[in-house]
């Protein structure tokens, strides 16, 4: 009795220690794009010398497009509780559905994702069509 009350106390220290870990590592959470500077940051740390000049922002904070004076685009994405990041070219994938565009890479592992961008949506629909031909919009 004494030796499944002390395994009992432990597993509970157990569970106890990684809930403080998760806590500390801040693992779970819900984040989101919370602003234009929040946006530009992460697409700054995503590639050195990326310096965005327009940008959408999908309206739940779960992704964003940004375009540089270079005309290149880039798509930030929540990929669990970070985001990622990748150029779009002329292989990427886009259809409007009003208020909502979704987009997609070319490439399978990244996935497609589909962002509420409101009056911007039909904007930025159209100016990837020019992306990766060397002219933007």
């Amino acid at each position: 009795m004494m030796g499944q009350l002390i395994q009992l106390g432990a597993s509970i220290l157990g569970v106890l220690l990684l809930g403080l870990v998760c806590a500390r590592l801040k693992l779970g959470e819900d984040v989101r794009i919370t602003s234009e500077d929040d946006a530009r940051r992460l697409a700054r740390e995503a590639l050195c010398g990326f310096e965005p000049v327009d940008l959408a922002l999908d309206r739940a904070g779960i992704g964003a497009l940004l375009r540089d004076a270079q005309g290149r685009v880039m798509l930030l994405r929540r990929h669990g509780a970070m985001f990622a990041s990748r150029l779009l070219d002329s292989h990427a994938f886009a259809r409007l559905d009003r208020n909502f565009l979704t987009i997609g890479t070319g490439e399978e592992t990244f996935g497609r994702i589909t962002l509420d961008l409101g009056d911007k949506a039909q904007v930025w629909a159209g100016s990837l069509r020019h992306v990766g031909r060397g002219s933007h919009a």
